[in-house]
């Protein structure tokens, strides 16, 4: 009998490890901090599963999982028409949450948080504004005593999504900026310094004195970082917070394409903050081992019935509810 209830025990063991479900990803490190939470808390639910994510940035995310050397990506940067045809693994978007990138600043004994347009940002990286205490800073910032010190501009040296939110918005802000560098995940920076994942502009800005970056805003609120308001296509300086997301937002959920693949950026409100963005999941239609698949759809419908709730907390914004109901119907197609 005893002998009976062992082997029973070892054959439920071997089935559990045969259905154990080990799930790798890689990409996007602006949406890490709330992927993190959720696949941990996931897991927990469902112990058979285990979701792997390396924080590596989008253009390494679009890389891997269409050359199918992981199980899915992760991208602040939609994939290109080009991208899309080329892949070998065949992918769909499937959009997350909503976040913001944020202009942080190091400026010893500043007096005040500070102003900035989109312009001046593009011309302290085009390196025609080098100076604190420059004019046009100034501008936007009366009373604060600012520093006749040079600027340090830090960027993103790996293929970024957070470098294409910010360029796109540049791009918008900017004529200089849109017929110079223009947008991309990728792109020749007129100068500054480069910096990894948005953990390396943070620790770079946070040790450097006068430094000058971007980074998506739980970066900055973890690291207790500062961080300005940015003039919006309404003219009003927005410190960004999640209502200013949402409010960027609220006009592409109406217009939303079947493929997601939509810019926030500079978005119309006054309550709009400019620098918002969609982050997206890419899962692949067809999985290569369907146990996988359906798993992955599972934690789609959990991400939604659950993890969305969670958002605010972390400083992003949640999909808005027509988006959540497309996303919905995305999910059935995951295999």
């Amino acid at each position: 009998m005893n002998l009976k209830v062992i082997a029973a025990g070892v054959l439920a063991l071997v089935a559990a490890g045969a259905s154990a479900q080990n799930i790798n990803g890689a990409g996007a490190t602006f949406p890490y901090p709330i992927y993190s939470k959720w696949f941990s808390e996931y897991s927990q639910l469902h112990p058979n599963v285990k979701i792997n994510y390396q924080s590596i940035g989008s253009g390494g995310g679009i890389r891997q999982v269409t050359e199918g050397t992981v199980d899915f990506g992760a991208s602040d940067v939609t994939m290109t028409d080009d991208q899309i045809r080329s892949a070998k693994v065949k992918v769909m978007a499937i959009p997350t949450v909503l976040g913001a990138v944020v202009p942080v600043y190091n400026v010893p004994g500043l007096n005040k948080d500070l102003n900035f347009s989109g312009d001046v940002i593009a011309d302290i990286y085009l390196g025609r504004i080098t100076k604190w205490n420059d004019s046009r800073i100034a501008k936007d910032n009366p009373g604060a005593n600012l520093p006749d010190k040079a600027i340090l501009p830090v960027y993103r040296s790996d293929g970024s999504g957070t470098s294409f939110i910010f360029t796109d918005f540049l791009s918008k802000a900017s004529p200089a900026w849109n017929s110079g560098p223009g947008k991309g995940a990728s792109i020749k920076w007129p100068t500054g310094i480069g910096q990894k994942g948005n953990e390396g502009i943070a620790g770079m800005v946070r040790q450097a004195p006068y430094s000058f970056g971007y980074v998506e805003l739980i970066y900055a609120v973890q690291n207790k970082m500062s961080f300005g308001s940015v003039r919006n296509a309404s003219g009003k300086f927005i410190r960004a917070s999640t209502g200013g997301v949402t409010a960027a937002a609220a006009a592409a959920a109406k217009a939303m394409p079947a493929d997601y693949r939509i810019s926030i950026t500079n978005a119309a409100g006054a309550d709009s903050y400019p620098i918002s963005s969609f982050t997206w999941l890419l899962i692949p239609t067809h999985s290569t081992d369907p146990a996988k698949g359906k798993a992955l759809a599972d934690f789609l419908g959990w991400m939604l019935d659950h993890g969305e709730a969670e958002a605010a907390a972390m400083t992003y914004a949640p999909l808005p509810n027509q988006v959540q109901d497309m996303v919905r119907k995305s999910i059935a197609n995951v295999k």
